[in-house]
C-alpha cells in the first residue's frame, strides 16, 4: 500500500539575538570555570588524617555573655568532654540506630546521595532558606572538620566532592566511628561514649535498644531536645521514628521494637560545669541553634551579647534559692520559677526556670518559666483591658452574687455547679453585692470576672491576650467564661512579656534574650534594633495600671499597705491561684520593669491551699523591692478624664441604683452588652444572660426590705446573713499540716465597712497577741506542737464582738 503523500512544512524558529548568545555562552563558560576550579581545589586538598578529625572540631568556641560582654555565662566548648572508644567497643544498636536516621543508605552509597541533595534543594528553594538535610553522616564529617559553615552552593559542592574523595579513602566503619565519636549530644558532651556515660551511666558498649535511639535522636537538635529541657515529647516522639526506622530497615524485630518503644528510660545526669545563669543559657542556645542550626552555635566561635542583668539575676537566684526551703515546707511548692523584663525594650533581665537547676530530684532542669500552666486570676487584666475598649469603665457596677452561669439549668440553680450547669464561688466564699470593675479585679472577686468576660466577649478577650503577646491559646471555641480564671494556659515568660505592655502604655516590644551577635570573623550576624507596636490605647493601659496599683481597693483582701505594696514606688501587681491549689502566680510591673513569679510542681501535684498572696507573693516581694532600686520609675501617667463621663449611663459611673422607678437590676438590664455607652437594651430581656443575672439580684433586693432602694451607691456590702462577708481566719486554712519550728503568719478578713477596735488571737487557750491596726495580722512563735487551734475575737467599736477558730496541725 502506498503512503499518501504528505506535504512537508517548513518551521521558522525565532532568531536568538547574538548579543543574547554572547552572554548566554558567556556565563556557561563562567560557570565551568567556577566549577572547574572548585573540582580542582577538592581534588589537591589534602585530607587529614582521620583520627585528627576531632582536633579540628572545637576550633572555634561559641561564647554567650551577659549585657555587658563582660562577664561569660557560657561557652560552648569551655569544658569539653569527651572519650574516643574503637568502633567495636560501640553498641551495634547505637550504630543501626544512627545509620537508620542519618543516612539508612550509609553501607551502600558513596558519600553522596544524589535524590537526597535534590530533595533538601527544592526545600531550601521553597523554604527561602538553607536547610540541614540532605547530608549523608560522610557528608557531615566533612562539613564538620574540612569546611567552613557556611551554607553556599560552591560549598555544598565543595562537601560533596570531599565526601566522595572521603569515601574511597577510607572504609566505612572508619567513618562511622569518626562520627560517632565527635557528633555533639548536647552541652559540652561529644561524642557517643561521653553521652552514654553521661545520660545513661552506662558504657556505649552496653546500652539497650531504646537507649540507643535516644543517642541516635539527640544529634539533630541537641538543645531543643534536651532530655531534661522542655521538649522531652519532641525528643520521644524522634527516639519512635529511629525504632520505627530500624524496624522497616529489618534492624530490630517487631517485638524488639515494641519493646523498646514501650520501655520508660531514666536519664541521669550530673552538675554541668561552668554555667551561669542555665535556664536563660539553654533558651538562648535553643533559639540560637534554631536560627542558625546546630552547627554554627557548636562549631561557629560565634559571640552572643545578651540582655541578661547578671547582677539582676544573682539576687534572683539569691532570692528564690531563699524562699524555697519555705515554701515547701509551710505550702508543699517543689518548683518556683521568675522573669524580669525590661517593658520598654522587650529585654529578657533575668529568668530561673527552677530553684536549682542542678537538683533533679526536683526535674531542676525543667524551665518552669516557660511551661504552660493555667494563670488563675493573673489572667484576669486582659479581660478587663478588653471590656474597658468597648467601653466598659473601671466605675462600672456588676452585682456580685451567688449566680447560675449555664442557660442548660434554671436560674433559681444558683448554687449548682454540677455539670452541665455552672455556678462559680469566690475564693473567700463570700459575696460582696453590688461592686465597681476596679473593686473587683483589685480583689479578684470571680463572679464580677465571669460578668467582665461575658460583655467583652471571649474571642475579643483571647485577642487582647494574643495582642500583648501571649501566644498559647487558640481558638475561642474552646473555651467558656471559665478563660476568665485561668482557663486557658500561658506560659510565665510570655504573661510577664503582656504585663510590660500595661506598663509601657500600651506599647509592646516583643520579648528578647539576645543584643548582638557576631561570626569569628566580626561580622554582626544580629543586632538587637526596638521593634515596638502599639496594641493597646493608652488609655486602657493606664486605667489597668491605675486599677493594678490601687491599694485602697485591694485593701479589704490585702490590708491597707498589705504584701502587694511598695513605699515609695507606684508598682502594679496581680495575683492568681488556680482552684485546684497546682500553680501561685503573681504578676507585677513599673514603668521601667516587669516581674514574674510562679510557685508549684512540676509533677502537677497540688501545693497547701491558699492564695498566691501567701505562697509566692513574699519571694516575689522580696526581689521587686531590690528591683525597683536598681530600675526606678515615676509614677504611672494617671488616666485622662472621660470626655464623655457626664452622658454615661449611671450604672458605668458607680450607680447601681440607676431608675428606682424601674426596680435594682444587674448591668445587663441597663446598657447593650456590645455598645454600653449607646444607652439602654430595647429589650434586655432578650439577652440569655438576664434571667440568670437578675434572679440573685432580686433575692438581694428582697432581703434588703425597704432599705435596698435607698441603700449606698458603692462597693456594696449586703447586709444579709446570706450574702454579707463574714469575720473570719484567712491563714493558716482550717486542716492544714504546718512546720512548728516557724513562726505563724496568722491573717484576718474582715467587711469592708467594719469598725474594728481591736483583734484578739487566741492559741490553744493562750493569748498569743492584740493588734490594734489594720490589716489586723499577727505573726507568733507557737508554744507547742500536734493538733492545734487557733482563735480570733473581733472587737468592734460599738462594743460588740466576733470570733472565727480555725484547726490545724503543728509539726
Amino acid at each position: 500500500m502506498k503512503r499518501p503523500h504528505v506535504r512537508s512544512r517548513k518551521i521558522t524558529l525565532p532568531r536568538i539575538p547574538h548579543w543574547l548568545t554572547v552572554g548566554m555562552l558567556g556565563a556557561v563558560a563562567m560557570l565551568l570555570f567556577i566549577l572547574g576550579g572548585i573540582i580542582i581545589w577538592a581534588a589537591v586538598m589534602p585530607i587529614p588524617a582521620i583520627n585528627d578529625f576531632e582536633n579540628r572540631q572545637v576550633a572555634q568556641s561559641t561564647k554567650i555573655y551577659d549585657r555587658t560582654g563582660n562577664v561569660v555565662l557560657y561557652d560552648v566548648h569551655g569544658a569539653v568532654r569527651r572519650t574516643s572508644v574503637l568502633l567495636d567497643q560501640i553498641s551495634p544498636m547505637i550504630q543501626d540506630a544512627t545509620v537508620s536516621i542519618e543516612d539508612d543508605t550509609f553501607w551502600q552509597n558513596s558519600g553522596f546521595r544524589p535524590l537526597s541533595f535534590l530533595r533538601a534543594m527544592f526545600v531550601d528553594i521553597f523554604a527561602g532558606q538553607y536547610a540541614q538535610g540532605g547530608s549523608t553522616i560522610t557528608q557531615q564529617v566533612v562539613k564538620n572538620t574540612l569546611l567552613t559553615q557556611s551554607k553556599t552552593i560552591p560549598r555544598k559542592i565543595e562537601e560533596i566532592i570531599l565526601a566522595l574523595r572521603l569515601t574511597r579513602s577510607y572504609s566505612k566503619d572508619q567513618i562511622l566511628s569518626a562520627y560517632l565519636n565527635e557528633v555533639p549530644y548536647g552541652g559540652t558532651i561529644y561524642g557517643v561514649e561521653e553521652a552514654s556515660q553521661h545520660y545513661f551511666g552506662v558504657s556505649s558498649h552496653d546500652v539497650d535498644i531504646a537507649e540507643a535511639a535516644y543517642l541516635a535522636a539527640l544529634p539533630q537538635a541537641p538543645t531543643y531536645l534536651s532530655p531534661y529541657g522542655n521538649h522531652r515529647s519532641d525528643l520521644d516522639a524522634r527516639k519512635d521514628l529511629v525504632l520505627s526506622k530500624m524496624k522497616n530497615l529489618g534492624y530490630i524485630t517487631a517485638d524488639q521494637y515494641n519493646s523498646a518503644k514501650a520501655e520508660t528510660v531514666t536519664f541521669k545526669t550530673e552538675v554541668t560545669a561552668g554555667i551561669k545563669a542555665p535556664h536563660f543559657v539553654f533558651y538562648v542556645l535553643e533559639y540560637l541553634e534554631k536560627k542558625y542550626g546546630v552547627d554554627a552555635v557548636e562549631q561557629g566561635g560565634m559571640r552572643v551579647i545578651t540582655s541578661l542583668d547578671y547582677d539582676l539575676q544573682q539576687k534572683m537566684e539569691s532570692v528564690v534559692s531563699n524562699h524555697a526551703p519555705d515554701m515547701l515546707k509551710n505550702f508543699n511548692a517543689h518548683n518556683e520559677a521568675m522573669v524580669a523584663i525590661d517593658p520598654k525594650t522587650g529585654q529578657i533581665l533575668a529568668m530561673m526556670g527552677s530553684p536549682d537547676y542542678f537538683n533533679d530530684s526536683i526535674q531542676g532542669k525543667f524551665n518552669d518559666a516557660l511551661a504552660l500552666r493555667q494563670p488563675g486570676s493573673s489572667f484576669k487584666p486582659f479581660v478587663y483591658a478588653t471590656a474597658f475598649e468597648k467601653g466598659y469603665t473601671p466605675g462600672t457596677v456588676v452585682f456580685d452574687l451567688k449566680t447560675q452561669f449555664s442557660t442548660a439549668c434554671s436560674p433559681q440553680d444558683v448554687a449548682n455547679n454540677t455539670p452541665p450547669c455552672y455556678s462559680a464561688q469566690n475564693y473567700d466564699q463570700q459575696f460582696v453585692g453590688p461592686i465597681t470593675l476596679r473593686d473587683a479585679i483589685a480583689q479578684s472577686r470571680n463572679i464580677p470576672s465571669l460578668k467582665t468576660l461575658y460583655v467583652a466577649g471571649i474571642p475579643d478577650s483571647i485577642k487582647t491576650a494574643q495582642d500583648l503577646g501571649i501566644t498559647s491559646l487558640g481558638d475561642p471555641s474552646l473555651y467558656g467564661l471559665t478563660l476568665v480564671l485561668g482557663g486557658g494556659e500561658v506560659s510565665l515568660l510570655e504573661e510577664t512579656g503582656a504585663y510590660g505592655v500595661f506598663a509601657n502604655d500600651g506599647v509592646k516590644n516583643p520579648t528578647t534574650g539576645i543584643l548582638q551577635v557576631i561570626d569569628k570573623n566580626g561580622s554582626v550576624l544580629e543586632q538587637y534594633s526596638p521593634q515596638p507596636i502599639r496594641v493597646l490605647d493608652p488609655q486602657i493601659a493606664r486605667q489597668i495600671s491605675s486599677v493594678l496599683s490601687d491599694d485602697t481597693a485591694r485593701a479589704p483582701d490585702f490590708g491597707v499597705h498589705g504584701p502587694l505594696w511598695f513605699d515609695g514606688a507606684d508598682v502594679a501587681d496581680k495575683t492568681g491561684t488556680t482552684n485546684d491549689s497546682r500553680d501561685a502566680w503573681i504578676l507585677g510591673y513599673t514603668p521601667s520593669i516587669a516581674v514574674g513569679a510562679w510557685a508549684g510542681n512540676n509533677n502537677n501535684s497540688p501545693m497547701v491551699k491558699n492564695i498566691a498572696a501567701f505562697i509566692v507573693t513574699p519571694m516575689w516581694h522580696d526581689f521587686m523591692a531590690y528591683a525597683i532600686q536598681k530600675y526606678p520609675a515615676d509614677n504611672f501617667p494617671p488616666p485622662a478624664p472621660d470626655p464623655a463621663f457626664d452622658s454615661l449611663p449611671p450604672v458605668l459611673k458607680g450607680n447601681w441604683n440607676t431608675d428606682p422607678s424601674k426596680g435594682v437590676h444587674d448591668l445587663l438590664y441597663w446598657v447593650q452588652k456590645s455598645n454600653p455607652r449607646a444607652g439602654p437594651p430595647a429589650n434586655p430581656w432578650s439577652d440569655p444572660q438576664m434571667a440568670y443575672w437578675d434572679y440573685p439580684v432580686q433575692l438581694w433586693v428582697a432581703a434588703q426590705g425597704s432599705g435596698a432602694a435607698s441603700a449606698p451607691a458603692l462597693q456594696g456590702v449586703a447586709t444579709t446573713d446570706q450574702y454579707a462577708p463574714s469575720f473570719e481566719i484567712t491563714s493558716p486554712v482550717s486542716g492544714v499540716t504546718i512546720s512548728g519550728d516557724l513562726p505563724i503568719d496568722a491573717s484576718v478578713g474582715i467587711p469592708s465597712q467594719s469598725t474594728v477596735a481591736s483583734v484578739t488571737y487566741i492559741f490553744n487557750g493562750v493569748t498569743a497577741g492584740v493588734v490594734t491596726t489594720p490589716p489586723y495580722n499577727l505573726r507568733f512563735s507557737p508554744h507547742s506542737r500536734g493538733p492545734s487551734i487557733l482563735q480570733v475575737i473581733f472587737h468592734l467599736q460599738d462594743g460588740s464582738s466576733a470570733q472565727s477558730s480555725v484547726s490545724f496541725t503543728l509539726q
